[in-house]
This record gives structure tokens, C-alpha cells and sequence, in this order.
């Protein structure tokens, strides 16, 4: 979960700035004021402490660290990130991969063709990205060899499953998700062949944020401007799917600020402040890329291959995007790429995959109105600028 110290490095340690009381499944008392399940997780910054209370999810512990530094990563002009990271194997810069959970974040930093620096939490500082912790927690459901072979390669002696299942020969049974659908397998970080250690890479050239779109209105992959950059930054936006969590019977919008609104500190502006900073200064190119559906929503349409989805990443990383050919999007106004080496031209404009083009546009409005709803609550924290990038 976090970088493992050495033991020259303990013998001067001192007091810890943070103290992580984890009792697993004991439950919190309900009926203390301000509680309102069994399951609790307190965090005071001012004592440097934090209890864990009711719950058996390893996250909890990697996720309160990541406020911590959400707090003072940057009163210190340090940007604090939910992303993964990899880099150029030659030049050392960098790329980051933002996104919510299930969108593909951890899929695509394994990257045999680029070192990895992480898959979850890293930082931007002036000399660079580092990552902030000493392993990778990736899903595991439905993890295959050929589909993922870094990843299933890494779950060996040493790493730890989380709600798997165990056959009687005691192999795992990637499939079943009887117990969650988020099962997961920590590993260190050196399990990864690719792994840069330690984690620090240069200052990034590309800034990726991954959705999951179960709606199949958002293109497979879209170059935005500054101004779009940060509407979508501070959107943060990715889909349920039915069938995945209990209730949801159709697609359901979900935004979360900076892609990790509950870890925030500070109101999202500021960290958006940062990028857009640290973007500029760096010459960093940003792209929208949707690792969901095409051609009709969840259960009409189909998801877009991972194989397409990596050929994209390598073409972003390579430069190849950078003159290829695009449009705008009517509704959301960033520039649709119209061709990409190792995809076939016809998936890439989201309209065009559609058999019912009123459908489509039907769904488009929805999802657009959705997005607009929900930056009612930043707009007054928004420049001109930033607000004209909301979708028509």
C-alpha cells in the first residue's frame, strides 16, 4: 500500500506524522453522534491520527494517506493526483492516466513498452512526478493471462487477494463474483517488470482522463483545450452500469471532482489551478479518452476493445495523434479524432456507430444536461473560459 522503508532508514525515524489504527471488521457504535453505520473512518489532521473501523477493504488505509497529502501537497505548490503514471523508457518524461474505479487506470499503466511509475497516487512536483506508493491494488475480476498478462504475472507469493474465491486445488477463480464484484490483488511494486525504481519520472507530456461511458455517447478518444481540460478535470466523470451494483438498472451518471472528490481537502479549483499551471509550464497535451461503450449504451451497444483502447495510448505517446485528423463535437465541443493508427476509422465518431441517429442524440442531450447539472456547483469558482466549455 505504501513505500516499505529500509531498515537504515527506521533507525532515525523518529515520531511518525501519521498514525493508521486499523481494526478491521470491528464495528463503530452507531449510536455515537455523527456515525450513522458500523463502518467508519476518522482522520484528524491536527493529532496525526486515523481509525478504521468496520471494514476489511485494505483501500482505506492508501486512501487517508492520499488525503493527508491532499492537505499538504499543495500548500506546498505540490499538485496531489488520483492517477496512474508511466514513462518513456528513452526520454524519462512521463504520461498520467486519471480516472475513476473500473475505468481502466491500473489496465493501462501496465505497459510493457513504458516504465511504470503507478497505478493510483502520485504527485507533481517542479522536479517531476513521484508516486507515493510502494505496490499497485488492482481489480482482479475476470483477470486473464492474455487480456492482462503484467498484472496476472504479479499475483504470486507475496502479493494479497481481496473477495476471491479459491477452488479446492486452491487456484483462484478469477470469474466469480459471488462474494463483490471488487475483488482485488495488492502486489509491490517490483512485481511489475516494467516497474521504475524508485517511482520518479519526469514532467509529463500527456495528461489522459479515462470514462468509462456506459451511455456510448463520448468518443474513444478526443484532444481538448485548456479550457476543456479543466471543465473535465473538475467534472470528473465516469458511468455505473446495470447489472454491476446493486439498484442500478440502466446507466447512471457519476462525477466526482479532480477523479477522487471523497479525498479532497481543498475546494477542487485549487488542485484544478495547479494542473492548469503545471500543464501550461510543461507543455503537457491533454485527451479525453472513453474506455466504455460504443455504438448503442450499456446492453445495446459494445464496449470498446481494450486492444483499441491500448493501440490509442500507444498512439498518444507516440505523437501520433498530435496532427491527425479531427472534428468537433456538436454537443460537447472538444475535437473528435477521426483516425488513429490501429483503429478502425468507423468506431471512432460516436454518432456514426449508432443505427438510430434520433437515439443518439437523445442520449447525447441527456448525458450533456447531466454534465451541466452537475458544474452548478463549481461555475462560481470558474472562469468565463472554463464555463463556455460546458456542453450545448
Amino acid at each position: 500500500m505504501l513505500i516499505r522503508p529500509t531498515k537504515e532508514e527506521l533507525v532515525p525515524f523518529g515520531k511518525p506524522d501519521l498514525t493508521i489504527y486499523n481494526a478491521g471488521a470491528f464495528p463503530a457504535n452507531r449510536l455515537t453522534p455523527g456515525i450513522g453505520s458500523p463502518t467508519s473512518i476518522d482522520l484528524s489532521l491536527e493529532d496525526g491520527e486515523m481509525v478504521i473501523l468496520g471494514t476489511e477493504y485494505a483501500g482505506e488505509m492508501k486512501k487517508g494517506v492520499f488525503t493527508v497529502v491532499n492537505h499538504f501537497g499543495p500548500k506546498r505548490g505540490i499538485l496531489s493526483m488520483h492517477c496512474s503514471a508511466t514513462a518513456d523508457k528513452k526520454t524519462g518524461r512521463s504520461s498520467l492516466l486519471f480516472g475513476l474505479s473500473g475505468t481502466g487506470k491500473t489496465t493501462l499503466s501496465a505497459d510493457p513498452k513504458r516504465h511504470l511509475i503507478g497505478d493510483d497516487e502520485h504527485c507533481w512536483s517542479d522536479d517531476g512526478i513521484f508516486n507515493i506508493e510502494g505496490g499497485c491494488y488492482a481489480k482482479a475480476i475476470n483477470l486473464t493471462p492474455e487480456n492482462e498478462p503484467d498484472i496476472f504475472q504479479a499475483i504470486r507469493f507475496g502479493a494479497v487477494l481481496e473477495n476471491v474465491v479459491l477452488e479446492e486445488d486452491h487456484s483462484v477463480d478469477f470469474a466469480d463474483t459471488s462474494i463483490t464484484q471488487n475483488t482485488r490483488g495488492a502486489y509491490p511494486i517490483e512485481f511489475i517488470q516494467s516497474a521504475k525504481i524508485p517511482c520518479m519520472a519526469g514532467h509529463p507530456t500527456d495528461v489522459i482522463f479515462l470514462t468509462c461511458d456506459a451511455f456510448g455517447v463520448l468518443p474513444p478518444v478526443s484532444s481538448l483545450s485548456p479550457a476543456h481540460a479543466m471543465y473535465h478535470f473538475i467534472s470528473g466523470y465516469t458511468a455505473k452500469v446495470a447489472g454491476t451494483e446493486m439498484g442500478v438498472t440502466e446507466p447512471q451518471a457519476t462525477f466526482s471532482p479532480c477523479f477522487g472528490g471523497p479525498f479532497l481537502v481543498w475546494h477542487p479549483s485549487k488542485y484544478a489551478e495547479l494542473l492548469a499551471a503545471k500543464m501550461k509550464q510543461h507543455n503537457a497535451r491533454v485527451w479525453l479518452v472513453n474506455t466504455g461503450w460504443g455504438g448503442g449504451p450499456y446492453g445495446t451497444g459494445k464496449r470498446i476493445s481494450l486492444k483499441h483502447t491500448r493501440a490509442i495510448i500507444d498512439a498518444i505517446h507516440s505523437g501520433a495523434l498530435k496532427d491527425a485528423k479531427k472534428i468537433v463535437d456538436p454537443v460537447f465541443g472538444f475535437d473528435i479524432m477521426t483516425e488513429c493508427p490501429g483503429v478502425p476509422n468507423e468506431i471512432l465518431i460516436p454518432r456514426d456507430t449508432w443505427s438510430d441517429k434520433t437515439s443518439y442524440d437523445e442520449v447525447a442531450g441527456k448525458l450533456a444536461g447531466l454534465f451541466k447539472e452537475n458544474f452548478k456547483s463549481y461555475e462560481a469558482g470558474a472562469s468565463p473560459e472554463i464555463r463556455a466549455a460546458s456542453p450545448v
